[in-house]
């Protein structure tokens, strides 16, 4: 059945998730590389100081959701909790 111009449709939205963190990310990010065997905290550094992708993992979406967060960011949070644990 066609509705008419008039009539007003209405489509599912699926629900929005709020994204994750900076922070949320590093940590999902890291248990991906850590599952995998490498080490993660140099895979991660790798991929800070050159900005290659290839560095991270595609375990879990590891490289897609690192790379939805600036690399700036993701330093500024490093630094932040660095001094906050200090």
């Amino acid at each position: 059945m066609r509705a008419s111009p008039e009539e007003t449709r209405l489509f599912p939205v699926a629900e929005l998730q709020p994204q994750p963190t900076a922070k949320e990310i590093l940590r999902r990010v890291y248990e991906a590389l850590e599952e995998k065997g490498y080490r993660a905290v140099d895979q991660i550094v790798g991929y800070l100081v050159s900005g290659d992708p290839a560095y991270i993992t595609s375990h879990k979406e590891a490289r897609l959701w690192i790379r939805k967060v600036e690399r700036d960011e993701l330093l500024e949070e490093i630094v932040r909790f660095y001094l906050e644990n200090a």
